[in-house]
């Protein structure tokens, strides 16, 4: 059985979200301050961009939606990190 590059996006998807879990529940996420929030942002990045271009077929697509899927999804981490940003002052 040969796993298809959808098999193998998909189980890096469940993999980053146990991950993403476990360092939740062992409290790395509250010790590590600014570095964990990075870690997770990072992480929800490549999980989001794994979506568009597989789950959502946008690696075939035009290069026009794939900019824009992409820029959406790095639009909005980017409001995400500025609202922190500026919560914290």
């Amino acid at each position: 059985m040969k796993l298809q590059r959808l098999d193998l996006v998909g189980l890096g998807l469940l993999l980053a979200t146990a991950l993403t879990w476990a360092l939740g529940e062992s409290g790395w996420l509250r010790s590590a301050g600014s570095a964990s929030a990075t870690f997770i942002l990072v992480l929800a990045l490549v999980k989001g961009a794994g979506i568009a271009l597989d789950f959502m077929e946008l690696r075939e697509a035009p290069r026009l939606w794939r900019w824009f899927v992409l820029g959406w999804l790095l639009l909005v981490i980017g409001l995400i990190v500025g609202v922190r940003l500026l919560a914290g002052r």
